[in-house]
């Protein structure tokens, strides 16, 4: 199944599109979203270019990748089910992949929902979990504000969020673009957002901030969403969502905008082959950088261990990021590999 899924890929070429537009300089002017206004709509660009590939790139991935075979399906002992709030200090619970639950100053943050079995536009092809969710949908607590980084499937997940509509109706954010793919599914309460510019939900402030990546959900509409990350400004302190993204010079400028970070969740999964991936996901390796500059105190990992989207071995991305945070000298704040349904508080964390 997976080699007619790749097949697919290379038929359509949806998941990795040609980036066009100049390489800019990484001046604080030049960090808003840029974009061209087109027949098909608008269009927006990476500060920093992602890699240019095209379908002849996606045969020869598949010609020649070296892909990792990865389990059919992990079972996992199950945590007990986060709390229903959590007023003071900072919780969070990893569910695997990029979906997080936050829960800070008594309101419900969920990232990139994903409860489907596949990330894909199908239900009957495309990545599967060798993961179930450690969370099980019905153990979590109402939520108030779900972030969206980005369109790909395994981030904006159309059967999830029509679950979460019908149970919460949470203020969903996400960058300019989406609203129009999420309103064809009855999902209205939702607030687009360019770079830089935020919202408000309680006491906590929500800024939708730069990634290096792309955005398409089918053939005809590469870039025509914006894509980015997520700064959670809260009483206590600065929390930091990247969703998906490559190393860029926009990790510095979020630290100086925004000062030390908190509680960071930070990619370290999908980067095999590097010929195909380095520009617009983050090896272990460059995660630990992101840490750094972001001067985080603690940084957790995601975006690993859940959907095989890439070559590499299952264990390895946790496994490298381990080997880079001990080879390390210099003290930094902690960078942990997180037990999936397992529900922490922060300042428990020595």
């Amino acid at each position: 199944m997976n080699k007619i899924f790749w097949l697919f890929l290379i038929i359509v070429s949806f998941i990795v599109v040609s980036e066009s537009g100049a390489d800019f300089s990484a001046s604080a002017e030049d960090y808003k979203s840029r974009y061209e206004d087109t027949i098909l709509g608008r269009r927006y660009y990476n500060i920093e270019p992602v890699k240019r590939h095209n379908v002849f790139d996606l045969m020869k991935w598949y010609a020649t990748g070296k892909r990792k075979k990865w389990p059919e399906l992990i079972n996992t002992e199950p945590y007990d089910a986060p709390p229903e709030r959590h007023e003071k200090g900072i919780r969070y619970t990893v569910v695997n992949h990029a979906t997080v639950l936050i829960q800070v100053d008594g309101v419900n943050i969920l990232t990139d929902p994903i409860w489907s079995m596949r990330a894909s536009m199908f239900s009957w092809i495309g990545p599967k979990r060798c993961l179930p969710p450690a969370v099980s949908f019905d153990q979590l607590p109402r939520i108030d504000v779900v972030l969206i980084s980005h369109n790909h499937y395994d981030h904006m997940d159309i059967p999830t969020l029509e679950l979460l509509v019908k149970r919460d109706n949470p203020l969903i954010l996400t960058g300019l673009g989406n609203k129009r793919i999420l309103k064809k599914h009855g999902i209205d309460n939702v607030t687009e957002l360019d770079w830089w510019q935020n919202a408000a939900s309680g006491a906590i402030e929500f800024f939708f901030t730069p990634a290096r990546h792309f955005s398409s959900r089918g053939i005809a509409d590469y870039n025509l969403s914006l894509w980015g990350s997520f700064i959670i400004k809260t009483s206590n302190g600065v929390i930091c969502f990247i969703g998906d993204s490559g190393y860029g010079s926009f990790i510095k400028e979020i630290r100086k905008r925004f000062g030390p970070v908190a509680l960071a969740f930070i990619p370290i999964g999908a980067y095999e082959p590097a010929w195909m991936m380095e520009s617009i996901h983050l090896t272990p390796e460059e995660a630990w950088q992101v840490h750094k500059e972001l001067e985080s105190h603690l940084s957790v990992a995601i975006h690993f261990g859940t959907f095989q989207l890439t070559d590499e071995e299952i264990n390895e991305p946790a496994e490298r990021l381990l080997k880079a945070v001990s080879s390390d000298s210099r003290t930094f704040g902690k960078f942990i590999v997180p037990k999936f349904g397992k529900s922490i508080d922060v300042s428990q964390i020595e």
